[in-house]
């Protein structure tokens, strides 16, 4: 393995850390019979769900998701490939 090898493997296993730490992090979704039975949230936080501390993280976690994916990419082309 080169040093490019080993960078690469160590930021893929922190990115994937970050992921699960992120994940672990959401609270849980609490919409429950009122979904299935078309309740409407039609409320001032619904409205704006967007400024809210959960949904930055739920941005932040595909954010993440996307880096992880790629980077294993990048690293299993990089030990396959040797560049």
């Amino acid at each position: 393995m080169s040093a490019l090898d080993v960078v690469l493997s160590i930021f893929d296993i922190l990115l994937g850390i970050i992921m699960i730490v992120l994940f672990l992090v959401q609270e849980g979704n609490d919409q429950g019979m009122g979904a299935i039975s078309g309740a409407s949230t039609d409320s001032y936080y619904s409205k704006s769900k967007g400024q809210t501390l959960e949904e930055r993280l739920k941005q932040l976690t595909k954010i993440v998701a996307i880096l992880f994916a790629v980077m294993s990419i990048v690293l299993y082309m990089a030990v396959t490939k040797g560049f």
